[in-house]
């Protein structure tokens, strides 16, 4: 799709989409994490810096703290993983979505 820009790091990709960064969990991170019981979302409006912690998610392998991968302000967060945690052990990995960020620098993005 025009205008949508995919970028991975550290076990998460990141989705531009012309208006929002996205964030999920990458194939390999569900894999190496196995299925996954809990997720410890941040909260909408909070805002981060590249590597603050961001998000802390709970298998039958370990429990796993992820970075933030940029700096910006959390503007939702995927309800559904509040629902039914399953989302997150689905076979395509775009399901797997977190969170987005708003007010991201351009630039730090492209960096990644």
């Amino acid at each position: 799709m025009a205008g949508k820009h995919l970028k991975k790091k550290d076990n998460l990709w990141i989705l531009f989409n012309g208006k929002e960064y996205c964030v999920g969990l990458t194939k390999e991170a569900q894999e190496d994490l196995g299925e996954i019981t809990f997720a410890n979302l941040p909260k909408i409006g909070k805002a981060y810096q590249a590597g603050d912690a961001l998000v802390e998610v709970e298998a039958e392998k370990a429990v796993t703290e992820f970075a933030s991968p940029l700096s910006g302000t959390v503007s939702s967060v995927n309800e559904k993983i509040s629902e039914n945690i399953a989302v997150l052990n689905d076979e395509d990995e775009m399901t797997a979505w977190l969170l987005s960020f708003k007010d991201v620098d351009a630039a730090e993005f492209d960096a990644l």
